[in-house]
Protein backbone atom coordinates (compact mmCIF):
# COMPACT_ATOMS: atom_id res chain seq x y z
CA UNK A 1 0.00 0.00 0.00
CA UNK A 2 1.27 3.59 -0.39
CA UNK A 3 2.80 5.65 2.54
CA UNK A 4 0.04 8.24 1.68
CA UNK A 5 -2.81 6.02 2.71
CA UNK A 6 -0.85 5.16 5.76
CA UNK A 7 -0.84 8.30 6.41
CA UNK A 8 -4.82 8.98 6.10
CA UNK A 9 -5.53 5.93 8.34
CA UNK A 10 -2.58 7.26 10.68
CA UNK A 11 -4.11 10.73 11.19
CA UNK A 12 -7.65 8.75 12.85
CA UNK A 13 -4.93 7.18 15.70
CA UNK A 14 -5.28 10.54 17.62
CA UNK A 15 -1.54 10.87 18.59
CA UNK A 16 -0.50 14.48 20.04
CA UNK A 17 2.97 15.49 20.41
CA UNK A 18 3.98 18.44 22.69
CA UNK A 19 6.42 19.57 19.91
CA UNK A 20 7.70 18.57 16.90
CA UNK A 21 10.97 20.10 14.44
CA UNK A 22 9.72 22.42 11.59
CA UNK A 23 10.29 20.09 8.03
CA UNK A 24 10.73 16.90 9.19
CA UNK A 25 11.78 15.46 5.91
CA UNK A 26 12.99 17.11 2.95
CA UNK A 27 10.69 16.06 0.34
CA UNK A 28 7.52 16.53 2.74
CA UNK A 29 7.17 20.46 2.17
CA UNK A 30 5.51 22.58 4.32
CA UNK A 31 2.41 23.37 2.31
CA UNK A 32 2.03 19.83 1.60
CA UNK A 33 -1.70 18.06 2.68
CA UNK A 34 0.32 15.91 5.13
CA UNK A 35 2.52 17.87 6.46
CA UNK A 36 0.99 18.54 10.04
CA UNK A 37 0.41 14.92 10.65
CA UNK A 38 3.67 13.32 9.16
CA UNK A 39 5.47 15.95 11.55
CA UNK A 40 3.21 15.08 14.69
CA UNK A 41 3.74 10.71 13.81
CA UNK A 42 7.27 11.56 13.38
CA UNK A 43 8.51 13.71 17.01
CA UNK A 44 6.37 11.32 17.77
CA UNK A 45 8.43 8.09 16.84
CA UNK A 46 5.51 6.16 15.31
CA UNK A 47 7.30 6.87 11.71
CA UNK A 48 10.43 7.08 10.34
CA UNK A 49 12.48 8.10 7.40
CA UNK A 50 15.14 7.07 5.36
CA UNK A 51 19.10 7.83 5.38
CA UNK A 52 18.80 11.03 3.47
CA UNK A 53 16.10 12.64 5.65
CA UNK A 54 13.31 11.68 2.78
CA UNK A 55 9.78 10.18 3.45
CA UNK A 56 8.78 8.91 -0.03
CA UNK A 57 5.19 9.23 0.58
CA UNK A 58 4.58 7.55 -2.79
CA UNK A 59 6.37 4.25 -2.17
CA UNK A 60 4.43 1.14 -1.83
CA UNK A 61 5.27 -0.50 1.54
CA UNK A 62 5.19 -4.23 3.05
CA UNK A 63 2.11 -5.40 5.28
CA UNK A 64 5.58 -5.85 7.64
CA UNK A 65 6.56 -2.28 7.62
CA UNK A 66 2.82 -1.33 8.40
CA UNK A 67 2.87 -3.46 11.64
CA UNK A 68 5.49 -1.76 12.38
CA UNK A 69 3.51 1.49 12.67
CA UNK A 70 0.67 -0.15 14.19
CA UNK A 71 3.08 -1.35 16.96
CA UNK A 72 4.28 1.52 17.80
CA UNK A 73 0.98 3.36 18.36
CA UNK A 74 0.48 0.68 20.33
CA UNK A 75 3.31 1.36 22.58
CA UNK A 76 1.71 4.61 22.39
CA UNK A 77 -1.22 4.03 24.07
CA UNK A 78 -2.95 4.83 20.77
CA UNK A 79 -6.43 3.68 19.83
CA UNK A 80 -5.78 1.12 17.09
CA UNK A 81 -8.22 -1.46 17.04
CA UNK A 82 -9.13 -1.87 13.89
CA UNK A 83 -5.56 -1.75 13.00
CA UNK A 84 -4.26 -4.21 15.29
CA UNK A 85 -6.61 -6.81 14.29
CA UNK A 86 -5.90 -6.43 10.96
CA UNK A 87 -2.25 -6.76 11.28
CA UNK A 88 -2.42 -8.97 13.98
CA UNK A 89 -0.54 -12.08 12.19
CA UNK A 90 2.32 -9.44 11.73
CA UNK A 91 2.61 -7.98 15.12
CA UNK A 92 2.26 -11.20 16.69
CA UNK A 93 5.28 -12.04 14.59
CA UNK A 94 6.64 -9.28 15.91
CA UNK A 95 5.95 -10.29 19.42
CA UNK A 96 3.47 -7.26 19.98
CA UNK A 97 0.61 -8.00 22.48
CA UNK A 98 -2.36 -6.57 20.92
CA UNK A 99 -5.01 -4.93 23.45
CA UNK A 100 -7.37 -5.30 20.62
CA UNK A 101 -7.53 -8.94 20.56
CA UNK A 102 -7.70 -9.10 24.21
CA UNK A 103 -10.59 -6.40 24.85
CA UNK A 104 -12.79 -8.87 26.74
CA UNK A 105 -10.19 -9.12 29.42
CA UNK A 106 -9.73 -5.60 29.98
CA UNK A 107 -13.85 -5.88 30.23
CA UNK A 108 -13.43 -7.27 33.65
CA UNK A 109 -11.54 -5.83 36.69
CA UNK A 110 -11.05 -8.00 39.80
CA UNK A 111 -10.48 -6.65 43.28
CA UNK A 112 -10.37 -8.10 46.70
CA UNK A 113 -10.79 -7.66 50.21
CA UNK A 114 -9.40 -9.92 53.10
CA UNK A 115 -10.30 -9.18 57.27
CA UNK A 116 -9.01 -11.29 60.02
CA UNK A 117 -11.02 -10.89 63.07
CA UNK A 118 -11.20 -11.97 66.40
CA UNK A 119 -14.25 -10.94 69.20
CA UNK A 120 -15.15 -11.70 72.26
CA UNK A 121 -18.58 -11.54 74.09
CA UNK A 122 -20.55 -11.65 77.60
CA UNK A 123 -24.10 -11.89 77.65
CA UNK A 124 -26.03 -12.37 80.71
CA UNK A 125 -29.72 -11.89 81.91
CA UNK A 126 -31.51 -13.43 78.98
CA UNK A 127 -32.31 -16.77 78.46
CA UNK A 128 -31.08 -17.51 74.77
CA UNK A 129 -27.86 -15.71 75.28
CA UNK A 130 -26.82 -15.94 78.82
CA UNK A 131 -23.11 -16.97 77.98
CA UNK A 132 -19.72 -16.03 77.06
CA UNK A 133 -18.78 -16.57 73.46
CA UNK A 134 -15.85 -15.19 71.09
CA UNK A 135 -15.23 -15.93 67.18
CA UNK A 136 -12.18 -15.77 65.56
CA UNK A 137 -12.40 -16.12 61.55
CA UNK A 138 -10.96 -14.72 58.27
CA UNK A 139 -13.14 -13.34 55.54
CA UNK A 140 -11.95 -13.27 52.03
CA UNK A 141 -14.12 -11.57 49.31
CA UNK A 142 -13.07 -11.39 45.19
CA UNK A 143 -14.87 -8.72 43.89
CA UNK A 144 -15.88 -9.04 40.16
CA UNK A 145 -16.93 -6.45 38.00
CA UNK A 146 -18.02 -7.34 33.88
CA UNK A 147 -18.44 -4.77 31.60
CA UNK A 148 -21.60 -5.12 29.70
CA UNK A 149 -21.91 -2.14 27.42
CA UNK A 150 -21.55 1.82 28.40
CA UNK A 151 -24.32 1.29 30.54
CA UNK A 152 -24.64 -1.72 31.90
CA UNK A 153 -22.34 -3.62 34.12
CA UNK A 154 -22.37 -6.93 35.68
CA UNK A 155 -21.37 -6.90 39.34
CA UNK A 156 -20.41 -10.25 41.42
CA UNK A 157 -18.36 -11.08 44.98
CA UNK A 158 -16.88 -14.46 45.72
CA UNK A 159 -16.84 -14.97 49.70
CA UNK A 160 -14.80 -17.62 51.35
CA UNK A 161 -14.97 -17.86 55.47
CA UNK A 162 -13.08 -19.73 57.94
CA UNK A 163 -14.09 -19.72 61.16
CA UNK A 164 -10.73 -20.08 63.45
CA UNK A 165 -12.58 -20.45 66.50
CA UNK A 166 -12.15 -24.23 67.03
CA UNK A 167 -8.46 -24.20 65.64
CA UNK A 168 -9.54 -26.37 62.71
CA UNK A 169 -10.68 -23.94 60.05
CA UNK A 170 -13.80 -24.79 58.94
CA UNK A 171 -14.70 -23.04 55.92
CA UNK A 172 -17.36 -22.22 53.04
CA UNK A 173 -17.17 -20.24 49.77
CA UNK A 174 -20.28 -18.91 48.25
CA UNK A 175 -21.32 -16.09 45.70
CA UNK A 176 -23.02 -13.49 48.04
CA UNK A 177 -23.70 -11.26 45.62
CA UNK A 178 -24.30 -11.36 41.89
CA UNK A 179 -26.44 -8.41 39.87
CA UNK A 180 -26.80 -6.66 36.31
CA UNK A 181 -26.16 -2.44 37.89
CA UNK A 182 -26.60 0.24 35.15
CA UNK A 183 -29.00 2.97 33.97
CA UNK A 184 -32.54 3.47 32.45
CA UNK A 185 -32.09 7.00 31.45
CA UNK A 186 -31.08 9.08 34.17
CA UNK A 187 -32.53 6.46 36.49
CA UNK A 188 -29.98 4.28 38.15
CA UNK A 189 -30.98 0.36 38.56
CA UNK A 190 -29.70 -2.83 40.03
CA UNK A 191 -30.91 -5.93 39.74
CA UNK A 192 -30.32 -9.65 41.34
CA UNK A 193 -28.29 -10.29 44.89
CA UNK A 194 -26.76 -7.04 46.41
CA UNK A 195 -25.44 -5.27 49.25
CA UNK A 196 -28.65 -3.62 50.86
CA UNK A 197 -28.05 -1.06 53.57
CA UNK A 198 -31.11 1.03 54.89
CA UNK A 199 -30.31 4.26 56.24
CA UNK A 200 -27.14 5.80 54.87
CA UNK A 201 -25.15 3.97 57.70
CA UNK A 202 -27.30 0.30 57.94
CA UNK A 203 -29.09 1.00 61.54
CA UNK A 204 -31.91 -0.72 60.10
CA UNK A 205 -30.89 -3.25 58.16
CA UNK A 206 -27.26 -3.86 56.34
CA UNK A 207 -27.00 -6.86 54.66
CA UNK A 208 -28.21 -9.17 51.21
CA UNK A 209 -31.58 -8.67 49.30
CA UNK A 210 -32.68 -10.67 46.50
CA UNK A 211 -34.55 -7.93 44.07
CA UNK A 212 -34.02 -4.82 42.69
CA UNK A 213 -33.17 -1.50 43.82
CA UNK A 214 -33.91 2.51 41.38
CA UNK A 215 -32.53 5.94 42.46
CA UNK A 216 -32.61 9.19 40.78
CA UNK A 217 -30.79 12.49 41.13
CA UNK A 218 -27.83 13.95 42.32
CA UNK A 219 -28.65 16.60 45.04
CA UNK A 220 -31.70 15.27 45.42
CA UNK A 221 -32.31 11.70 45.38
CA UNK A 222 -34.83 9.47 45.22
CA UNK A 223 -34.90 5.73 45.96
CA UNK A 224 -36.97 2.91 45.94
CA UNK A 225 -36.89 -1.17 46.26
CA UNK A 226 -38.22 -4.39 46.45
CA UNK A 227 -37.13 -8.10 47.13
CA UNK A 228 -36.30 -10.84 49.17
CA UNK A 229 -34.07 -10.50 52.67
CA UNK A 230 -30.80 -12.52 51.80
CA UNK A 231 -29.08 -13.21 55.47
CA UNK A 232 -27.41 -16.45 54.06
CA UNK A 233 -27.95 -19.63 56.62
CA UNK A 234 -24.02 -20.13 56.69
CA UNK A 235 -23.70 -16.72 57.36
CA UNK A 236 -23.75 -16.31 61.40
CA UNK A 237 -23.32 -12.84 63.22
CA UNK A 238 -20.35 -11.70 64.47
CA UNK A 239 -20.23 -14.03 67.52
CA UNK A 240 -21.41 -17.21 66.36
CA UNK A 241 -25.51 -16.40 66.90
CA UNK A 242 -28.17 -16.35 64.26
CA UNK A 243 -27.91 -13.46 62.12
CA UNK A 244 -31.43 -11.76 63.10
CA UNK A 245 -32.56 -10.62 59.34
CA UNK A 246 -32.98 -14.28 58.25
CA UNK A 247 -36.54 -13.99 60.47
CA UNK A 248 -38.28 -11.40 57.78
CA UNK A 249 -38.59 -12.83 53.99
CA UNK A 250 -39.82 -9.92 51.66
CA UNK A 251 -38.71 -6.01 51.99
CA UNK A 252 -39.59 -3.32 50.12
CA UNK A 253 -39.06 0.62 50.97
CA UNK A 254 -38.98 4.30 49.38
CA UNK A 255 -36.31 6.80 50.44
CA UNK A 256 -35.59 9.81 50.19
CA UNK A 257 -31.89 12.32 50.58
CA UNK A 258 -30.69 15.79 50.33
CA UNK A 259 -27.67 17.72 50.09
CA UNK A 260 -27.74 20.84 51.86
CA UNK A 261 -25.21 22.46 50.55
CA UNK A 262 -21.45 21.00 50.94
CA UNK A 263 -21.39 19.76 54.23
CA UNK A 264 -24.71 18.39 55.62
CA UNK A 265 -26.72 15.77 53.94
CA UNK A 266 -30.56 15.25 55.42
CA UNK A 267 -32.64 11.99 54.54
CA UNK A 268 -35.83 10.23 55.37
CA UNK A 269 -37.13 7.17 54.50
CA UNK A 270 -40.12 4.31 54.96
CA UNK A 271 -39.44 0.57 54.95
CA UNK A 272 -41.89 -2.48 55.53
CA UNK A 273 -40.90 -5.82 56.03
CA UNK A 274 -43.01 -8.46 55.89
CA UNK A 275 -43.50 -12.74 56.22
CA UNK A 276 -41.79 -13.32 59.09
CA UNK A 277 -40.89 -17.02 59.07
CA UNK A 278 -38.94 -17.16 62.22
CA UNK A 279 -38.15 -20.07 64.82
CA UNK A 280 -36.47 -19.51 68.35
CA UNK A 281 -33.55 -22.07 69.24
CA UNK A 282 -36.03 -24.46 70.64
CA UNK A 283 -37.69 -25.00 66.87
CA UNK A 284 -41.23 -22.96 68.69
CA UNK A 285 -42.88 -20.46 66.05
CA UNK A 286 -42.87 -17.32 66.80
CA UNK A 287 -45.80 -15.07 65.98
CA UNK A 288 -44.47 -11.66 64.64
CA UNK A 289 -46.67 -9.01 62.59
CA UNK A 290 -45.23 -7.56 59.95
CA UNK A 291 -43.37 -4.39 60.69
CA UNK A 292 -43.19 -1.04 59.24
CA UNK A 293 -40.42 1.52 60.31
CA UNK A 294 -39.61 5.33 59.51
CA UNK A 295 -36.31 7.10 60.18
CA UNK A 296 -35.75 10.51 59.49
CA UNK A 297 -32.03 11.88 59.82
CA UNK A 298 -29.05 13.85 59.00
CA UNK A 299 -25.07 13.44 58.70
CA UNK A 300 -22.63 17.14 58.58
CA UNK A 301 -19.15 16.62 58.33
CA UNK A 302 -16.82 20.15 59.11
CA UNK A 303 -13.33 19.95 58.19
CA UNK A 304 -11.81 16.45 60.24
CA UNK A 305 -15.39 16.27 62.60
CA UNK A 306 -18.29 13.93 61.12
CA UNK A 307 -21.86 14.11 63.14
CA UNK A 308 -24.92 12.39 62.28
CA UNK A 309 -28.18 11.60 63.99
CA UNK A 310 -30.98 9.24 63.38
CA UNK A 311 -34.80 8.93 64.70
CA UNK A 312 -36.69 5.47 64.39
CA UNK A 313 -40.22 4.46 64.42
CA UNK A 314 -41.78 1.07 64.05
CA UNK A 315 -45.20 -0.25 63.77
CA UNK A 316 -45.04 -3.55 64.68
CA UNK A 317 -47.94 -4.99 67.16
CA UNK A 318 -45.44 -7.49 68.44
CA UNK A 319 -42.86 -5.02 69.32
CA UNK A 320 -42.33 -4.03 73.32
CA UNK A 321 -40.97 -0.68 72.33
CA UNK A 322 -40.95 0.91 68.71
CA UNK A 323 -38.76 3.92 68.73
CA UNK A 324 -35.14 4.75 68.51
CA UNK A 325 -33.06 7.22 68.49
CA UNK A 326 -28.85 6.77 67.13
CA UNK A 327 -25.94 9.53 67.16
CA UNK A 328 -22.93 9.02 66.03
CA UNK A 329 -19.64 11.98 66.44
CA UNK A 330 -16.03 10.91 63.94
CA UNK A 331 -13.03 12.70 63.77
CA UNK A 332 -10.28 11.74 61.35
CA UNK A 333 -10.53 8.27 59.58
CA UNK A 334 -8.40 5.37 58.30
CA UNK A 335 -7.88 6.24 54.96
CA UNK A 336 -6.58 2.86 53.02
CA UNK A 337 -4.74 5.04 50.92
CA UNK A 338 -2.60 7.02 53.40
CA UNK A 339 -0.27 4.91 55.53
CA UNK A 340 -0.40 6.77 58.83
CA UNK A 341 -4.22 8.18 58.91
CA UNK A 342 -6.19 7.58 61.66
CA UNK A 343 -9.77 8.02 63.12
CA UNK A 344 -12.11 7.21 66.04
CA UNK A 345 -15.70 7.10 66.56
CA UNK A 346 -18.21 7.49 68.97
CA UNK A 347 -22.11 6.09 68.95
CA UNK A 348 -25.20 5.98 71.14
CA UNK A 349 -27.91 3.60 70.85
CA UNK A 350 -31.40 3.85 72.30
CA UNK A 351 -33.23 1.32 70.08
CA UNK A 352 -36.85 -0.22 70.54
CA UNK A 353 -37.04 -3.71 69.48
CA UNK A 354 -39.34 -2.71 66.45
CA UNK A 355 -36.91 -0.52 65.29
CA UNK A 356 -33.87 -2.92 63.68
CA UNK A 357 -33.73 -5.75 62.08
CA UNK A 358 -30.05 -7.06 60.68
CA UNK A 359 -27.92 -4.27 61.97
CA UNK A 360 -24.35 -2.94 60.28
CA UNK A 361 -23.21 -2.91 64.14
CA UNK A 362 -20.46 -5.61 65.17
CA UNK A 363 -21.70 -5.79 68.81
CA UNK A 364 -23.86 -8.89 70.05
CA UNK A 365 -27.28 -6.94 68.78
CA UNK A 366 -29.26 -10.27 68.69
CA UNK A 367 -29.85 -10.61 72.22
CA UNK A 368 -32.19 -7.35 72.59
CA UNK A 369 -33.93 -8.02 68.70
CA UNK A 370 -37.63 -8.63 68.66
CA UNK A 371 -37.36 -12.11 67.30
CA UNK A 372 -35.02 -13.20 70.32
CA UNK A 373 -37.88 -11.60 72.97
CA UNK A 374 -35.07 -8.31 73.83
CA UNK A 375 -37.08 -5.16 74.07
CA UNK A 376 -34.32 -3.32 72.17
CA UNK A 377 -30.82 -2.00 73.57
CA UNK A 378 -29.57 1.03 75.28
CA UNK A 379 -25.77 1.89 75.22
CA UNK A 380 -22.47 2.78 73.26
CA UNK A 381 -19.95 2.19 70.85
CA UNK A 382 -16.36 3.11 70.59
CA UNK A 383 -13.98 3.07 68.01
CA UNK A 384 -10.22 3.59 66.88
CA UNK A 385 -8.94 2.87 63.29
CA UNK A 386 -5.75 3.31 61.50
CA UNK A 387 -3.70 2.48 58.15
CA UNK A 388 -0.76 0.60 59.26
CA UNK A 389 0.49 0.91 55.28
CA UNK A 390 -0.81 1.06 52.04
CA UNK A 391 -4.18 -0.75 51.35
CA UNK A 392 -3.71 -2.34 55.06
CA UNK A 393 -6.03 -0.96 58.07
CA UNK A 394 -6.51 -2.30 61.43
CA UNK A 395 -9.71 -1.68 64.06
CA UNK A 396 -10.82 -2.09 67.57
CA UNK A 397 -14.32 -1.30 68.80
CA UNK A 398 -15.67 -1.76 72.07
CA UNK A 399 -19.98 -2.03 72.57
CA UNK A 400 -21.64 -1.71 76.15
CA UNK A 401 -25.12 -2.45 75.76
CA UNK A 402 -27.96 -3.27 77.57
CA UNK A 403 -31.81 -4.12 77.00
CA UNK A 404 -34.58 -1.16 77.31
CA UNK A 405 -36.49 -3.04 79.74
CA UNK A 406 -34.38 -4.55 81.81
CA UNK A 407 -30.83 -3.72 82.88
CA UNK A 408 -29.59 -6.76 83.78
CA UNK A 409 -29.53 -7.82 80.45
CA UNK A 410 -26.19 -6.89 78.74
CA UNK A 411 -24.00 -7.52 76.33
CA UNK A 412 -20.39 -6.20 75.81
CA UNK A 413 -18.17 -7.06 72.92
CA UNK A 414 -14.25 -6.59 72.27
CA UNK A 415 -14.11 -6.06 68.48
CA UNK A 416 -10.38 -6.29 66.76
CA UNK A 417 -9.96 -6.60 63.08
CA UNK A 418 -7.34 -6.34 60.22
CA UNK A 419 -8.39 -5.02 56.57
CA UNK A 420 -6.34 -5.55 53.49
CA UNK A 421 -7.77 -4.55 50.70
CA UNK A 422 -6.13 -5.37 46.59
Amino acid sequence: MKKSLVLAMAMALGVTASAYAANPFSDVPAGHWAYDSISKLAAAGIIEGYGDDTFRGDRLMTRYEMAQIVAKALAKGANVDKLAAEFADELDALGVRVAALEKKSDNVKITGQVRWNYGSSHSDGNKIYNAASHGHSLRTRININGKVNDNWNYAAVLENRQDLTNNVGDEETHFTVANLNGRLGGVRVTAGRMYHTVTPLGDIYDEKMDGIEVSYGKKVRFGAYYGKLATAKWQTGNLGTTAVGQGWEKSWGVNLAADLGKHVTVFTGFDKFTDNVRTDKKGNLLNIDDNGIFDIGAMAKFGKFGVDATYLKGNSDSAKKDKGFVATISYGGANYSKPGSWGLEAKYYHMGDGTFVAHTMNGDYGVFSMLNGGSGMKGYKVGGYYTVAKNMRAGIEWFDLEDLEDSNVKARTLWTEFQIKF
